[in-house]
């Protein structure tokens, strides 16, 4: 439930960004503008992650050891790069 709720949270923040650039393009104001579009892709970046997050949980859920073994790889090559900067 929690991720449809973001993902609309997003869609709503996307079209609230997008509405205040065009009133800023209206007005001449290019601070609004800014903001707008800036507020407009944080609105589609929240709808990307929750997107993401809803395809991580189902590949970890159909094959949870592939998903172990990845993360005991990244886990191993950090420490890997961890230790070669420490010396």
């Amino acid at each position: 439930m929690k991720m449809g709720t973001t993902k609309a949270e997003g869609t709503m923040r996307e079209l609230a960004g997008t509405a205040q650039e065009a009133v800023g393009d209206m007005l001449g104001r290019t601070s609004m503008q800014v903001s707008g579009k800036a507020r407009a892709l944080c609105g589609k970046s929240q709808q990307l992650a929750t997107d993401a997050a809803g395809a991580t949980r189902e590949a970890v859920a159909d094959n949870p050891l592939a998903m172990l073994g990845i993360a005991l790889g990244f886990g191993f090559a950090l420490g890997a790069l961890w230790a070669a900067n420490r010396e």
